[in-house]
């Protein structure tokens, strides 16, 4: 599941699609979407619309995984299911050569900084080397991770995340005009 058109600079990816997702054939459709909107308006962004006309968003995997054998939310793609998607999203990172990469949640984090954990990386700005830049001057493109927007992730319930997260939105909003300018 995507959205976005060619010529976006900006490419947002996710864990996988939710169930509501699958019904209304847009990422980031359901609660969690709703919360990432309202994360993007804070760094600038107009409103929903705006978020989906500048930004291309993808995910890990194409397909919703499915519920937890508990119940309690949707289970984290396997390894075997991430592999099986990659070849479409690196040929979405081919295709787009996106200046600015937002991975959102640990899943998506570990294909663009694969031995880094959310609590040192959100709030700050990468290479695709994982080289920590102060600013984005770097060659493109440039990676910002974002904590997942679930209400099923405990992750923001600490104070001084959310404030890692208070500077992930701030860099966004300087990352984004970088992003569309270059």
């Amino acid at each position: 599941m995507f959205s976005g058109r060619s010529g976006q600079r900006i490419l947002l990816v996710g864990q996988a699609p939710g169930p509501i997702e699958a019904d209304q054939s847009r990422p980031f459709a359901g609660r969690a979407g709703r919360q990432l909107m309202r994360w993007m308006v804070r760094a600038g962004f107009a409103n929903d619309e705006d978020v989906r006309a500048r930004v291309y968003m993808t995910a890990m995997t194409t397909c919703f995984p499915g519920r937890r054998p508990n119940g309690t939310g949707d289970r984290r793609p396997a390894a075997g299911e991430v592999a099986l998607c990659s070849s479409w999203l690196n040929s979405v990172l081919e295709l787009l050569q996106p200046r600015l990469i937002l991975p959102v949640g640990s899943l998506a984090l570990t294909r663009f900084l694969p031995h880094a954990r959310l609590d040192d990386v959100v709030g700050s700005a990468f290479s695709v080397t994982g080289r920590r830049l102060d600013g984005p001057s770097a060659a493109p493109p440039v990676l910002l991770p974002l904590p997942h927007p679930s209400g099923q992730s405990r992750w923001l319930n600490e104070p001084p995340r959310a404030a890692l997260l208070e500077r992930a939105v701030s860099r966004l909003r300087d990352l984004v005009v970088w992003a569309e300018t270059g």
